[in-house]
């Protein structure tokens, strides 16, 4: 496994790592979820991700006891959550990034996975009826109280981002390192346009979910839901007919070809083609399956082999057709 800074910090994270969204205590167990993690660390993955709201709680309740019965020294993996949607439909319960839920939440999160402090909290989304300033003095007294040991948001906009990070630089505060948003080939311009001139001005690190696009870019359902997917489970019916949009599919089966070519799956041509990005600190890689995982581990041996000539074939077959 290859360990890629975290932006301009110094926190050391694995370039593939494990995240829990739908799976867990939707398509995942205990059980699973521990051995999935286990399989995960054997690869080297040391990056763990998650959020309050994923299965209303469950899923930092079910990583938390895994991480427990798993015993790893804390000093050996970090562990994510997120904060904004709430788990109650109540006055500063939900939708919110101000002071009062952000610094409840977070006590919440660390009662649910058994922990004494999370590595990486994230503002989950932007709160326009908050004050950014007001969102940033919170967060960063969650670290000042030794609850949380970085910051960062998912899906806020460049100027947003930027603004949150003047506001800790003029009040010598903890500054937010690092953004969580989409990244896949069908969602590219965030990362490859908007945030361009992050990187460098204020050393902003990407931790980037979605790399299937929802499962898409795996080739599965090219001929439809197949039983048991996710797309499947209730509730998931705007991720049905994502997943069956027929001009991305015919898109899936030109990459199909070149990663025969290159002797891989789709998946993994597509998860390799993200880590060719040097802006990307770490892929979050999904499984409800133990092979799963050891499937998406191999992109790493896939990336070396992604030459310019199959860099521009991957290009020309997924064209202008993305995000």
């Amino acid at each position: 496994m290859n360990y890629r800074r975290l932006g301009r910090s110094g926190l050391q994270v694995s370039e593939l790592s494990l995240g829990s969204w739908v799976t867990y205590g939707n398509q995942v167990d205990r059980r699973a979820a521990r051995e999935s993690l286990a399989a995960a660390r054997d690869a080297g993955v040391n990056f763990f991700d998650n959020a309050e709201v994923y299965a209303g709680g469950q899923a930092e309740e079910i990583m938390g006891v895994a991480l427990k019965e798993l015993a790893w020294p804390r000093v050996s993996y970090i562990v994510s959550t997120k904060f904004f949607w709430g788990l109650h439909e109540a006055p500063n319960q939900h939708h919110t990034l101000n002071r009062k839920y952000l610094l409840n939440a977070i006590d919440g999160s660390l009662s649910r996975m058994q922990l004494d402090y999370i590595d990486l909290v994230f503002c989950h989304r932007p709160d326009p009826h908050t004050p950014i300033e007001e969102t940033v003095w919170a967060m960063s007294d969650m670290i000042t109280r030794g609850k949380a040991l970085y910051w960062g948001t998912s899906e806020w906009h460049a100027d947003e981002i930027r603004a949150a990070y003047e506001i800790a630089e003029r009040h010598h505060l903890h500054k937010p390192i690092m953004e969580q948003p989409q990244y896949n080939l069908f969602c590219r311009k965030r990362v490859e346009e908007e945030y361009s001139r992050l990187y460098d001005d204020i050393g902003l690190g990407l931790t980037t979910w979605s790399p299937l696009a929802s499962g898409i870019l795996t080739g599965k359902y090219r001929e439809g839901v197949p039983r048991g997917s996710r797309a499947e489970l209730q509730g998931y019916d705007w991720l049905r007919t994502q997943l069956t949009d027929t001009a991305k599919n015919e898109i899936v089966r030109k990459l199909a070809a070149i990663a025969d070519s290159v002797g891989c799956t789709v998946g993994q041509l597509a998860i390799a083609w993200i880590l060719q990005n040097p802006r990307v600190s770490t892929v979050i890689t999904g499984a409800s399956r133990v092979e799963q995982v050891s499937e998406n581990m191999k992109a790493q041996e896939v990336a070396s082999q992604i030459t310019p000539e199959i860099k521009a074939q991957i290009e020309r077959a997924v064209g202008p057709s993305y995000d």
